[in-house]
């Protein structure tokens, strides 16, 4: 073999060689990529897997919270009717046992007597739902309390009394006397029970049989009460001011301590006075007169007298004007059944012509107080109430009579009155 021919051949070999070896690069290089992107691939798969488990648990958890829930109570009301008795009413209108229905008024006698119940009421019974057992029987007491008779651990009963949970809006309203402050407050829909409320807050002030006359106004801060959403009654009154023949009067509720709570003026003098501006509560009056009454001088055959009649339907509660003792409780001529209270050395009160009598000689009243009931006996045309306010041995005018403010506020509790009572006056005087 030629040199040449050697060398073309070992040229052949050399090349040959190196296309093998780029071969084998190009296999390794190929199956290292395939295997990156099959990583890849695995990558993305599994990704969309986790994220595909992630969405059904969220659809799951959606699909869990959407589902109706079991209540953990349910709510049984039984309305009581006349004749009624506690025992006798659950026992018919309800699945207690008579043993539970025993344990429950025995658990609750030394709180509040369930034998007390009272027609147009309602008992509510909360049981479990999982295990239908009795958790706790509520009785509405008053519009401020409420009974509440709560399963203990070792399946007893206890009996408490709490306030009833109102939720309250503070509301003003307002208003321009025609013809009552009664039938002012209807015209503008206010709640009836919240005009009894503000008379009530100025019984110490204004006569509203008497006082009030045509253009006087008012205006007036209270509580509206809800349960559950629905408006139930009106509330505590905060603030009010009645202008009467242009002379405004102010009251505040405030409570410096436990023993001193109540109404105040703009100045802080407790409204709360010896008397009673009326013996007639306004809710008495309010539907049957406000107006056209007087005071009154009249002359009887014997003696001359000054007293104010009070025209009020027959068998309305005549209340003492304030704290004393009486002294007269019976017949006296032409007063008819009669009343006399000596209230002090100074003042005493005679109220005549009732129907009936409701306290004894020698008794002790407090100022509001029942002592009797409007009537038509001795000399009288009419059912209607003859009062007279006598000082110092001599009747006088009670509606010009100025008795002294009330214990005023002093100090810290002035102060903190003040900045209470600020935006209520602010607001009452707009």
């Amino acid at each position: 073999m030629s040199f040449s021919n050697k060398q073309e051949n070992s040229q052949d070999l050399t090349e040959g060689n190196k296309r093998g070896k780029n071969k084998k690069q190009f296999l390794i290089i190929s199956f290292v990529g395939l295997m990156i992107f099959s990583l890849f691939i695995f990558k993305n798969q599994l990704r969309a897997s986790f994220d595909k488990a992630e969405k059904s648990e969220e659809a799951l958890a959606e699909t869990i919270s959407q589902e109706p829930k079991i209540p953990e109570i349910r709510q049984e009301l039984i309305a009581i009717e006349t004749g009624d008795t506690f025992s006798l009413l659950l026992q018919e209108k309800s699945d207690l046992e008579p043993g539970t229905i025993s344990a429950i008024y025995e658990s609750a006698f030394d709180v509040y007597d369930l034998a007390q119940i009272k027609a147009g009421k309602k008992i509510e019974l909360i049981y479990g739902y999982a295990d239908n057992e009795l958790k706790e029987l509520v009785y509405k007491i008053n519009n401020e309390e409420e009974l509440v008779v709560s399963q203990t651990e070792d399946q007893g009963y206890k009996a408490i009394l709490r306030p009833i949970p109102y939720e309250t809006t503070i509301v003003t309203k307002r208003g321009k006397i025609s013809s009552s402050l009664y039938q002012a407050a209807l015209d503008q829909a206010i709640d009836e029970r919240a005009v009894i409320a503000l008379a009530d807050a100025f019984q110490w002030t204004i006569d509203f049989a008497m006082d009030p006359r045509e253009d006087d106004t008012f205006a007036f801060i209270y509580e509206e009460r809800y349960l559950e959403g629905e408006y139930v009654m009106p509330g505590e009154v905060k603030a009010a001011k009645y202008v009467n023949q242009g002379t405004p009067y102010y009251v505040f509720y405030f409570s410096e301590n436990e023993d001193n709570t109540g109404f105040f003026d703009e100045k802080g003098n407790s409204v709360q006075k010896m008397f009673l501006k009326a013996p007639v509560a306004f809710k008495y009056i309010s539907s049957t007169f406000t107006t056209g009454l007087r005071y009154v001088e009249k002359f009887n055959v014997s003696t001359g007298h000054r007293a104010i009649d009070y025209a009020a339907p027959l068998g309305t509660p005549i209340r003492a004007v304030g704290d004393g003792t009486v002294t007269l409780a019976g017949w006296n001529g032409s007063y008819g059944n009669m009343v006399s209270v000596r209230h002090n050395g100074t003042y005493s009160t005679n109220y005549g012509h009732m129907s009936k009598l409701a306290v004894k000689r020698g008794e002790k009243v407090k100022q509001g107080d029942i002592i009797g009931y409007v009537g038509s006996t001795g000399f009288s045309t009419g059912p209607h109430l003859h009062y007279e306010m006598v000082k110092n041995g001599v009747k006088i005018n009670p509606l010009t009579e100025i008795l002294p403010p009330g214990e005023a506020l002093k100090g810290e509790s002035l102060e903190r009155f003040k900045a209470e009572i600020s935006s209520w006056q602010a607001e009452l005087d707009q």
